[in-house]
């Protein structure tokens, strides 16, 4: 059986599909362990971290699947706080380093298919905010969640074996709440 290195794009996304599930109580629990270990292997480098994504959201459905941001300053040791997290399990799956500094790293995908438990970490400067705003916008108003997880249903089975175009086929939506969350909110995060 080939490693998850060795497998095309093609290959992956059979063997990793979307998957949609209801909300899962435990998700909270999961993020706050990861989160514990994380300070505790590289808090030094990390500014704030926050679960985000659809697993943050209470009552929505989603991939199973939990997101952390941890956002860093823009003086961090880039290469330190990598080697600390490669020690972690965790696999870096892409890196961009430039205006808006993004590296995106995963745990609980194998040669098998999902692990139980699969997590996505979201390196960011400290001024990359806007997955903080959706969740907080979809918290506090659970008709636009409820819509939003609509949404994704429609696109699940469409893009079953395609993440980008998942992703891409719900990024207006993402972007016109965001927007939303930016007024209503101003500078929360600053």
């Amino acid at each position: 059986m080939k490693e998850l290195s060795e497998m095309t794009l093609e290959e992956l996304q059979r063997l990793l599909p979307i998957i949609l599930k209801e909300h899962n109580f435990d998700y909270k629990v999961w993020y706050e362990i990861e989160k514990r270990q994380l300070i505790d292997k590289s808090g030094e480098l990390i500014l704030r971290i926050n679960h985000i994504g659809s697993t943050a959201v209470e009552g929505l459905i989603a991939k199973p699947t939990v997101d952390i941001l941890m956002e860093i300053s823009r003086d961090s040791n880039i290469d330190e706080l990598k080697e600390k997290l490669l020690s972690m399990d965790w696999l870096l799956m892409n890196s961009a380093i430039s205006s808006k500094f993004k590296q995106t790293y995963n745990k609980g995908y194998t040669k098998m298919g999902f692990a139980e438990k699969v997590y996505h970490l979201h390196v960011r400067y400290q001024d990359d905010w806007n997955e903080l705003y959706f969740r907080d916008y979809l918290i506090e108003y659970p008709e636009v969640a409820k819509e939003y997880g609509k949404l994704k249903l429609g696109f699940w089975k469409k893009f079953e074996h395609d993440r980008d175009g998942y992703t891409e086929a719900k990024s207006d939506f993402i972007s016109s709440v965001t927007d939303k969350a930016r007024k209503k909110y101003g500078d929360r995060y600053a």
